[in-house]
This record gives structure tokens, C-alpha cells and sequence, in this order.
């Protein structure tokens, strides 16, 4: 199943999160390309789409003075072009294979199904929100100390995607093995923590966001969100048990796959 227009351009923008988060990063980096000598064309587009869905966001929600919006867009923005910057930089070959389309490189087939059902609770979830906690007030009574938790949650996040990128370079959008890239095994950095330390980085900002904003609704598909991509977890790690010998050792080293001292 190659996904192709409209929905293609929405899975884009989902992957770079979706391994632990990643969305509209990955978009602009497509659009961008690998070739670092961008015209002032590209350039314009990239930082114009980057910026479409905060403005959705926000736009949706009726009132562009809502603070906890802006504290999310000024977070998702500041976390996209750290890694955006960072992958430019230093890790080339990493942006190379965040480009790969879905459905390419020998993809799992049944991960072709998960990653649209991500996509779509993704969509789902960054629309809800700000129509939930701001345009339509379905969730009344939300309790500032969760507002808190949800600050606190989005930091996490920032840390455990940025520092997968830095620590995995074999960070693949798609459950596939790297033969091209002779990929190897990564135990080291955040992945000494849990064995899906992008997936922890994609569970805190799922719920992170509803609870700094105030949305029942926007936690209620996250929790979804975070399920799928729990299941996504279990059926890679059974394809990484397959291709490297020593992934049952690193399994009996760290215990948890995404969710520290729970699962």
C-alpha cells in the first residue's frame, strides 16, 4: 500500500515524531531535500509549511491570544528545528532515510497499516484539541496541577526525540532493516533507559499537549495513539530479535521497551 497525495503529504508530516514523534520536521526536511545549497524558494516553502499547523492549531481554536496554545506551538516549533538543524548538520545520512517514502526500503507490510492508523489518530488529535479545550469548551473543570504535568511532560518529550536522533543513527520513519546502511544495533545513550526511547518522547507529548491545554478529549486520543504505537513496538522488536543476534541480550539488559520501570 504506497500512499500517495493528500494523505502521503499528511503521513510526511507525521514520521518524524511517530518513531517517539515527528511530524512536521520531516515534511520540511522532504521538501528540502539533501542538497544543502537550498533557494530561497525552498526556503520560503519549508518554514511556511512548518508553520501551517500551529497556525491550524490555534486558528481553530478561535482565540489567537490562548497562552497554552502559543506554548505549544512555541514547543513544537523549537523542538522541530533542533532536530531539523541537527540532522542538516551533522547527521546527513539520518535525514537521507527520514525521507524514505512508506511502503519503500523492504517496510514491514504490516506496518504499513499501523503507520496510517497513527497518521489518522494524529490528525484526529491535533484538530480535537484546541476545538475541545478552546472553541467549543467541552471540557470543563480541567485541574491546573495537570496543566502543570502537562509542561512538565512536553520537556521529557523534547529530551527523549531529540537525543533518539542523536544516539540512533539508524532512526528509520519505517520497521525495516538497513542492509544498505549496514545498520547495527543501538544500546547505547537513551536507548541504555528504555528500548523505545522515541515512542517515550511520542507517549509524553501525546499526553503532554491535552493536559497543558485542558482537553478530556485530546488525552482520550492520545492514549490511542500511544496504544498503537505500543503495539508498533512489539511487532518491530520481534523483526529486531530476527535480525540481530544480540537484541535478546539487550532485551535481558533494559527491561523496559517504552515506559520506564512499567513496560
Amino acid at each position: 500500500m504506497l500512499i500517495t497525495g493528500p494523505w502521503r503529504m499528511l503521513c510526511d508530516f507525521r514520521i518524524l515524531w511517530s518513531r517517539g514523534g515527528e511530524f512536521v520536521c520531516y515534511l520540511c526536511l522532504e521538501i528540502m531535500g539533501t542538497n544543502k545549497n537550498l533557494t530561497g524558494g525552498q526556503i520560503i516553502f519549508s518554514i511556511l509549511y512548518l508553520l501551517f499547523w500551529p497556525f491550524l492549531f490555534l486558528r481553530l481554536s478561535g482565540d489567537w491570544k490562548w497562552t497554552e496554545g502559543w506554548m505549544f506551538v512555541a514547543w513544537l516549533l523549537l523542538t522541530c528545528a533542533a532536530v531539523m538543524i541537527y540532522l542538516y548538520v551533522k547527521d546527513p545520512a539520518l535525514m537521507v532515510e527520514r525521507f524514505r517514502k512508506p511502503g519503500t526500503g523492504n517496510q514491514k507490510s504490516w506496518d504499513r497499516v499501523v503507520l496510517s492508523g497513527v497518521v489518522l489518530l494524529y490528525a484526529i488529535w491535533i484538530l480535537i484539541i484546541p476545538l475541545d479545550s478552546k472553541r467549543y469548551g467541552w471540557t470543563t473543570h480541567f485541574p491546573n496541577s495537570l496543566r502543570n504535568v502537562g509542561g512538565i511532560f512536553l520537556l521529557l518529550s523534547s529530551f527523549f526525540l531529540f537525543r533518539s536522533f542523536t544516539d540512533n543513527t539508524f532512526l528509520s520513519p519505517l520497521v525495516r532493516v538497513q542492509e544498505e546502511r549496514k545498520q547495527k544495533l543501538v544500546t547505547t545513550g537513551v536507548y541504555s533507559f528504555v528500548r523505545h526511547p522515541m515512542y517515550l518522547g511520542a507517549l509524553f507529548m501525546f499526553l503532554g499537549v491535552p493536559l497543558l491545554t485542558g482537553s478530556y478529549f485530546g488525552i482520550g486520543v492520545g492514549m490511542l495513539a500511544v496504544i498503537l504505537l505500543a503495539a508498533r513496538a512489539m511487532g518491530e522488536e520481534k523483526m529486531l530479535e530476527k535480525e540481530f543476534e544480540e537484541y535478546a541480550a539487550y532485551k535481558q539488559k533494559v527491561r523496559c521497551r517504552m515506559v520506564p520501570f512499567l513496560w
